[in-house]
């Protein structure tokens, strides 16, 4: 069960980390109106990222079904809601992440399985 936990907060920690470096880093507010290159290097990352995570979720519980995959989306999904409340600005990050990251996540642990295989 803690290899379970553990994974679920490892492939959350790299989305969050990623994006939280890529806006760190570009020196860019996450709520501003963003340029199409910028946008695209979130869309990017984003994608990256939560396949990344995904994925990883997979290697370190080493289970052969996805719902803890699932179970990531959920968080990651929750905490783009989450965010669009209690946020001003514009929210394209958070309906990235809700409708594009989340699933995409899923599809890490399903490359995972079927790397497995």
């Amino acid at each position: 069960m803690l290899r379970k936990i553990l994974a679920i907060l490892a492939g959350y920690a790299i989305f969050v980390l990623a994006a939280v470096l890529l806006f760190q880093i570009s020196g860019v507010d996450p709520h501003s109106d963003p340029s199409i290159l910028f946008l695209i290097g979130v869309i990017t990352c984003g994608v990256l990222s939560s396949v990344t995570g995904g994925f990883t979720v997979q290697l370190i519980a080493k289970d052969k079904k996805l719902v803890l995959n699932y179970v990531l989306a959920i968080i990651i999904a929750g905490f783009a809601i989450f965010s669009f409340l209690k946020t001003t600005g514009n929210h394209y990050s958070q309906i990235a992440a809700v409708f594009l990251f989340a699933p995409l996540s899923i599809v890490g642990g399903y490359f995972a399985i079927q790397r497995k295989k």
